[in-house]
């Protein structure tokens, strides 16, 4: 029992080290724990080392794509849902499919069955790249397409392995595939939108935010494991738990709550998918020697590993490059689509005009004023969303250079490590050799596309184009915003007390314009209603901030941003009465 412990331990350790120091030498961090994993396999006396796949399908995958889909940048990823959608899809399939001849062609006991199976285990993108284009400052639209891509063609490709496995058996049947690949799509997002809905219920009624955390490492769970019995992709199931509990999070949640949520679920990821690129390194000295001693020589598999990447990157550019084609042609209607959508908001305005001024004017009477105001208010939302859209589109448009970037940054990774070793051990006679291959086609791009995607990047002149946070401009814009909703709720007397209560006459007047501003340090007599006004004003201010939220005028980095200061400000007011509680 000690001896497991301790690996435990030393592992956790590592992760820790390598995620600090890496960075400061611009090296990415999962190849220096892939590096050390092999160093330490090498070394005489430590042991041969196999994990189960299961561990890392079942243990590993669910809570890091639930954590990745809870801080997925909503609003962007809606807007560019189609092109996500066929890189995570559409791709994952043709690349599988083309593979997969490939394989049938080139290894003689390989049929078409097993060939797209392996196909589908090179296919899926890792998200390494995502976090390596953060640090680049490569634009967030970019950004936001790689991490999509990256949540969701896991599932693709799973799916799609499972039932070329199920096809070596019973042959294969193109009705049956792709029945069963949307049965397993509908099933995932039903079981995961009720289990993130039915997660946003229940935690918002548990105050203790340790208890509420506890709760939150189960949900990945609770999604996977019916789909999965059931037939359906358990980790699209827990991809959209996820971004169903993101999107909740920030009117359900208290700010303990996000804050305990936001720390501890950044920690399991570092430890989870630093723990597989280290495990991945020490069990690449056992695959090496198995193929040594099956295949006589590591060139067959290392020509077939270096194919497959060149064929897989190949398949790739074609497909972006159709894709920004696509993306360019939109484009240019952008200005037509902004003009119809003017046109409608003039309409929409001269309607209002007319229901609140001169009814009579209109060919058809209006019997319920209440209802054409809640009418007219949807439809100004819609028409804000899609203008914000539209402006989305028109300042960050996709040219062939972030196309450059698109293919180069889709690395394999984890999925990759872990389907490969779920190849049935009965029935295929090569699958230590396929297994080498998936895994140098991962060590490869790893190391080759990880290792130069600064200097493509530099190439292409996209360095500095965004950032991980909103731009100066845009936050200002914001907290604006959130200090006008403020400022007009106190001037309307619509503040409250958290006892129900309501505020002295003095204490609102002598807020005024300063009502934002933190309260004055050296007020005593009445600080505490000083510091419940500035509580009630943050509610006000979160209200507006998630109405914000739905039109889509700002980013979800701002808005974020945005929520995190208010949050902390909520945190240390709240600390603050409690001590004068004390006292």
């Amino acid at each position: 029992m000690t001896e497991p412990l301790l690996i435990v331990v030393a592992g956790v350790v590592v992760v820790a080290l390598v995620t600090v120091i890496a960075p400061r030498f611009n090296i990415a961090g999962p190849l220096v724990l892939m590096a050390i994993g092999l160093g330490v396999s090498l070394l005489p006396f430590f042991p041969p080392f196999v994990l189960d796949p299961e561990v890392i399908l079942v243990g590993v995958l669910p809570p890091l794509l639930y954590s990745a889909a809870v801080q997925l940048p909503a609003i962007e990823f809606r807007r560019d849902f189609a092109p996500i959608a066929g890189l995570s899809v559409l791709l994952v399939v043709l690349s599988s499919v083309v593979l997969g001849v490939f394989f049938w062609a080139v290894i003689p006991d390989v049929g078409l069955a097993l060939g797209i199976a392996l196909g589908a285990i090179l296919s899926p993108t890792d998200a390494v790249a995502t976090s390596i284009a953060k640090r680049l400052g490569i634009a967030p639209r970019v950004v936001t397409t790689l991490e999509g891509e990256s949540l969701l063609n896991d599932a693709t490709a799973l799916v799609l392995l499972r039932t070329a496995v199920a096809a070596l058996a019973s042959g294969f049947a193109f009705g049956d595939a792709v029945g069963n690949f949307a049965w397993g799509v509908f099933l995932a997002l039903v079981f995961g939108a009720l289990v993130g809905w039915g997660n946003l219920r229940l935690r918002e009624r548990v105050t203790n935010s340790a208890a509420n955390t506890a709760l939150s490492f189960t949900v990945p769970f609770i999604a996977y494991l019916p789909t999965e019995h059931l037939g359906g992709s358990g980790l699209v199931a827990a991809v959209v738990a996820g971004i169903v509990t993101g999107q909740g999070a920030a009117r359900r949640f208290t700010p303990e709550q996000r804050l305990s949520d936001r720390v501890n679920w950044r920690t399991i990821e570092l430890l989870l998918e630093g723990g597989v690129f280290l495990v991945f390194g020490l069990e690449l000295k056992d695959i090496v020697t198995s193929n040594l001693r099956e295949n006589e020589g590591l060139w067959h598999g290392a020509w077939l590993a270096m194919s497959a990447l060149g064929i897989a990157l190949a398949v790739r550019a074609l497909y972006v490059t159709g894709l920004i084609w696509v993306q360019g042609r939109r484009s240019r209607n952008l200005a037509r689509h902004r003009w119809r959508m003017d046109a409608a908001q003039e309409r929409l305005d001269r309607f209002e005009d007319a229901v609140h001024n001169d009814p009579a004017s209109l060919s058809r009477p209006v019997d319920d004023p209440a209802r054409a105001a809640r009418r007219i208010g949807w439809m100004r939302s819609r028409i804000t969303r899609t203008v914000a859209d539209l402006d989305y589109y028109r300042d960050t448009p996709l040219g062939w250079r972030h196309g450059v970037v698109i293919v180069w940054a889709g690395m394999r990774g984890v999925v990759t490590l872990a389907a490969a070793q779920t190849l049935p051990r009965d029935g295929v006679t090569d699958r230590p050799l396929l297994i080498f291959v998936a895994f140098l086609v991962a060590l490869l791009s790893l190391v080759l596309q990880g290792v130069t995607l600064p200097a493509v990047v530099r190439a292409v002149g996209l360095g500095g184009e965004g950032g991980e946070g909103p731009s100066r401009e845009e936050q200002r814009a914001l907290d604006a915003e959130l200090r006008d909703a403020a400022v007009s709720a106190l001037q309307s007397g619509s503040l409250t007390r958290r006892d129900g209560g309501s505020f002295p006459a003095d204490i609102v007047e002598r807020a005024g314009s300063r009502l934002t501003e933190p309260p004055d340090e050296e007020a005593t007599a009445r600080v505490r209603d000083l510091l419940q006004l500035r509580l009630a004003s943050i509610e006000v201010m979160r209200d507006r901030l998630n109405d914000l939220a739905n039109d889509g005028r700002y980013s979800t980095a701002a808005l974020r941003h945005a929520l995190a200061e208010l949050d902390a400000d909520q945190i240390s007011l709240e600390l603050r009465i409690d001590d004068e509680d004390d006292d």
